[in-house]
C-alpha cells in the first residue's frame, strides 16, 4: 500500500475511532441521566404513595374512632388500634428507609414521627374511654395534628417535587445539546468508514494489479534469465572451442618458426632472424592471453557442492611454497597472522591469493626489500556498513593484503579491476591486464567485496571482505 494512502486510511480510522469513543461517551452520559432521572421519578413515586398511604391510615384510624363513638358498635374497632399502629409503622420504616439519603428529608421525617406519636396517643384515648360520647375525643386537638402532619406531608412532596424537577431539566438541557452531537458524530464515523472502504478497495484493486503486473514482470525476468544463462553457456562454450581452435594455429607457428631457425638460421639474413625472434615472442603472448582468458571464463564459478570450510592459512601457505621461487628472487618477506576457517571454494581461494601476492611481487621496487603483510578482523556487517540484502547481522571477514612496491594512483583504484586494464606498458612489466579481474570475479561469486588503496611509490593494499558462512 503507498505511504500517503496509508497514512490517509490511518487518519480516517483514526478519527472515526476517536468520534466513535466521543459518541459512545456522551451516549453513557446521556444513559445515564436518564437513568438517573428515571431513578428519581421513582423516587417520588414510592415517597408520594408511602405518603399517601399514611395520610389514608391515619383518616381510617380517625373514621373507626368516630364510627365507634356514634354507634358504639365495636366492629369499626376492627383491627384495633395496635394492629393500625403496627402497619402505620412499616410504612413509617419503609419510607424513612426511601429519604434516607436526604437530610431534609430525614428532618421532615423526624417531625413526622413526632406527631405519629401524639396522633396514636389522641386515637389511643378515644378508644381506651369506653363511652360513645364524642366530647372525650378533642377534635380540635386532633384536627391540628392532622394539619401539621399534612403540611409536613406536603413539604416533603415539595422537596421530591423540586429534585425531579431539576432532574428533569438537567436531562432536557443533556437532550438538546448531545443528542445532535452523538447523531453528527455518529454520521461523520459513517462518512469516514464510508471513505475508507472506497479508498481500500481502490487501493486492493490497485494491489491486485500491480501483483498481476509483477507476476508478468517475473515471468518474463525468468525467461530473460533463462535466456542470459543459455547464453552465457553459449558464450562459455565458445570461449573455450575459440581458444581451443586458436592454439592449434599458435602451435603450427612456434614449430614452424622453431624450424625455420633450427634448419635455415645460418642461410637467413640478420633482419629475418629478428622478425622470426618477434614473431616467438607474440607466439608466447598470444598463448598467455588464450590461457589467460580460459582462465577468466572459468573463474568464479561456484557450486553449491564445491563450497567447503577453507584453513585461509594453510592454503596461504600452500599458495607461499608456491611462490617460492619468485619471492626468494625479490628477497621477499612475508609476515601473516593466523587466518581464520571461512566457508568458500578452496580452488578459488587458492587463485585469489596467488593473482594478489603475484601482482606484489611484479610491481615491487628494486631499491628496497619486499615485503608484504597479510592480517585479518571478524566484523559485523554493520560495522564496516554492509546494508545491502540486509546483512547487518551477518560476519565478515576482513581481509588486508599490504606491499610497499610501486603503488598507483588512487583514481585507478576502480579500473584496475577491469579486464584488460594495465596502468603499465607491456615493455615495462609482463602481464594481460586480466589477474586482478579474475580475483573481482572470484570475490563477487562469493559474496563478498574487494577494494583496493594506492599509494605511489609507498605500495599498495587489497582489502578483501569475505562472509564466513555462504548462503545456500
Amino acid at each position: 500500500m503507498h505511504n500517503p494512502v496509508q497514512r490517509k486510511i490511518r487518519l480516517g480510522f483514526f478519527i472515526a475511532f476517536s468520534v466513535i469513543i466521543a459518541a459512545s461517551f456522551f451516549s453513557y452520559l446521556v444513559t445515564k441521566n436518564l437513568l438517573d432521572n428515571a431513578g428519581r421519578l421513582n423516587h417520588t413515586i414510592e415517597v408520594s404513595k408511602r405518603l399517601e398511604t399514611i395520610i389514608k391510615q391515619l383518616k381510617d384510624a380517625e373514621a373507626a374512632i368516630r364510627g365507634f363513638s356514634l354507634t358504639n358498635d365495636s366492629s369499626f374497632l376492627h383491627p384495633d388500634m395496635q394492629e393500625r399502629s403496627n402497619n402505620l409503622q412499616k410504612e413509617y420504616e419503609a419510607l424513612r428507609s426511601i429519604v434516607i439519603d436526604s437530610h431534609k428529608q430525614e428532618q421532615h421525617m423526624d417531625t413526622l414521627k413526632a406527631l405519629l406519636a401524639v396522633k396514636y396517643q389522641q386515637l389511643q384515648a378515644g378508644v381506651s374511654s369506653g363511652s360513645p360520647r364524642i366530647e372525650r375525643l378533642s377534635v380540635t386537638e386532633g384536627e391540628k395534628i392532622m394539619d401539621r402532619i399534612e403540611h409536613v406531608v406536603e413539604d416533603m412532596m415539595q422537596i421530591e417535587d423540586a429534585q425531579l424537577h431539576e432532574k428533569t431539566e438537567l436531562f432536557h438541557f443533556f437532550s438538546s445539546l448531545w443528542i445532535p452531537v452523538i447523531f453528527i458524530s455518529s454520521i461523520v464515523a459513517i462518512l469516514i468508514g464510508l471513505y475508507s472502504y472506497i479508498t481500500l478497495t481502490k487501493e486492493f484493486k490497485l494491489q491486485l494489479h500491480i501483483e498481476s503486473k509483477l507476476k508478468s514482470y517475473q515471468r518474463d525476468l525468468q525467461q530473460n534469465i533463462q535466456l542470459l544463462n543459455k547464453s552465457n553457456q553459449e558464450l562459455e562454450q565458445f570461449a573455450y572451442v575459440a581458444s581451443h581452435d586458436l592454439q592449434e594455429p599458435l602451435r603450427k607457428i612456434s614449430t614452424f618458426s622453431d624450424r625455420l631457425q633450427v634448419k635455415y638460421k645460418d642461410q637467413l639474413p640478420p633482419d629475418a632472424s629478428q622478425l622470426i625472434d618477434r614473431m616467438i615472442v607474440a607466439v608466447g603472448r598470444m598463448r598467455i592471453l588464450i590461457n589467460d582468458l580460459l582462465l577468466f571464463s572459468r573463474a568464479g564459478r561456484v557450486a553449491p557442492e564445491s563450497i567447503t570450510e577453507v584453513d585461509m592459512s594453510a592454503l596461504l601457505q600452500n599458495v607461499l611454497s608456491d611462490l617460492e621461487v619468485a619471492l626468494q628472487e625479490k628477497n621477499a618477506v612475508v609476515h601473516s597472522t593466523q587466518l581464520p576457517i571461512i566457508e568458500g571454494n578452496i580452488t578459488n581461494f587458492q587463485q585469489l591469493f596467488q593473482n594478489i601476492l603475484t601482482n606484489a611481487i611484479k610491481f615491487s621496487q628494486e631499491e628496497r626489500q619486499l615485503e608484504i603483510n597479510i592480517s585479518y578482523q571478524l566484523l559485523k556487517g554493520k560495522e564496516i556498513n554492509i546494508v545491502k540484502e540486509n546483512r547487518w547481522d551477518e560476519t565478515f571477514c576482513r581481509i588486508c593484503i599490504e606491499d610497499n612496491g610501486i603503488g598507483f594512483d588512487p583514481d585507478y583504484a576502480e579500473r584496475i579491476f577491469l579486464i584488460f586494464q594495465r596502468l603499465h606498458g607491456i615493455s615495462e612489466y609482463s602481464g594481460t591486464g586480466i589477474g586482478l579481474a579474475i580475483c573481482k570475479k572470484i570475490v563477487d561469486s562469493h559474496q563478498g567485496y574487494i577494494m583496493a588503496y594506492g599509494y605511489p611509490g609507498k605500495g599498495a593494499a587489497f582489502v578483501i571482505i569475505l562472509p564466513v558462512k555462504q548462503k545456500k
